[in-house]
């Protein structure tokens, strides 16, 4: 389904770009996904130049769950000293946060039916394999404690 959209994102950036077929939730519960991700990276990191690719142009990329992979996949890469750096990540509409889900993305793009906060949460939730009745709790944002929420603010704050 992404042949196309991966063939035109290294067209436009000169870039190789590795797109990996990982297992999915539910039949494959968290972590296989990054997992599966982050070991076919490690793979073609490693024998790029087998392919005739310059392993120094590497791009990963993802949307949805996959940009949510992508980003972890990265950092699990960035201190690897026995692999060459990743030239980029592309992160397309990925689930980062878990912190406030009132924050000018989630008001902006409420009512884009693929956003949806409410669906964004409980897929979020299936993928984490957790139970779905703490929605409500996440809505309010009342499961962090205060301390954290404080901790946390400078990072994650709709200012």
């Amino acid at each position: 389904a992404y042949e196309r959209t991966c063939r035109y994102f290294a067209g436009k950036s000169n870039s190789v770009v590795v797109s990996v077929g990982y297992r999915l939730a539910p039949e494959h519960p968290y972590p296989a996904q990054f997992e599966d991700c982050l070991t076919a990276t490690i793979h073609f990191m490693r024998t790029a130049q087998d392919y005739g690719v310059d392993p120094s142009r590497i791009i990963i990329c993802g949307d949805s769950s996959g940009g949510t992979l992508t980003a972890a996949v990265a950092q699990a890469l960035v201190n690897r000293r026995d692999l060459p750096k990743l030239r980029a990540q592309i992160l397309i509409y990925p689930f980062l946060q878990g912190v406030d889900f009132n924050l000018p993305s989630y008001q902006q793009n409420g009512g884009v039916p693929i956003l949806l906060k409410e669906r964004t949460l409980a897929f979020g939730l299936k993928y984490l394999n957790k139970d779905l009745s703490m929605m409500k709790a996440m809505f309010k944002c009342c499961y962090i404690p205060e301390d954290l929420q404080l901790k946390y603010q400078k990072w994650v704050s709709p200012d």
